[in-house]
């Protein structure tokens, strides 16, 4: 068994029928927020299984906080790496 160097902190994406089709964008705005704020190798984005919650889509989980989100959008995404990946 190899040890994987990873990030502690996940931005997990549902990556369900409905969620999929914000994906794109949304993944590349997080991707441009995240190296701005200069943390492209402590915060990893990852796709995930739908989370059978498609009337709130699209969904995403934050880890190691575990919080859930849903109905995120562009607009947002500074925020949620504001409040949940800048340290103060």
């Amino acid at each position: 068994m190899k040890k994987i160097d990873a990030p502690e902190k996940v931005i997990f994406m549902c990556d369900g029928k409905k969620c999929g089709r914000y994906n794109k964008s949304l993944r590349k705005c997080f991707k441009e927020e995240l190296k701005e704020a200069g943390l492209k190798k402590d915060v990893d984005i990852v796709r995930m299984e739908c989370t059978d919650n498609c009337k709130q889509a699209p969904v995403i989980c934050l880890q190691p906080q575990n919080v859930w989100l849903a109905e995120v959008n562009e607009k947002g995404v500074k925020e949620i790496v504001n409040q949940y990946f800048i340290k103060e």
